[in-house]
């Protein structure tokens, strides 16, 4: 795969999370208590793909998963400054 068939992949799942936690919302569901959810629903996951269903994380691997969503974070707030100076 191409790094941009990669990155079009990338964007398609990360937007049924979002579509999800927008219908989630549209349920009446708290934003807050939604978030809360992916996030735990994220930290579940990056667990798992880490350390298993039985295991857990060292604090090396919590700080690498930490970082992993910290720089994701800052990604996206980039994109979203680089699309308002450009709106």
């Amino acid at each position: 795969m191409s790094e941009k068939a990669d990155i079009e992949e990338f964007t398609a799942l990360a937007s049924r999370f979002i579509e999800l936690a927008n219908k989630m919302k549209e349920e009446g569901k708290p934003v807050q208590m939604v978030n809360a959810a992916l996030m735990s629903a994220s930290a579940t996951y990056g667990t798992y793909i880490h350390a298993g269903n039985e295991g857990y994380l060292q604090p090396s691997g919590v700080k690498k998963l930490v970082d992993t969503y910290s720089n994701q974070v800052e990604n996206i707030q980039k994109i979203k400054k680089q699309a308002t100076e450009q709106g």
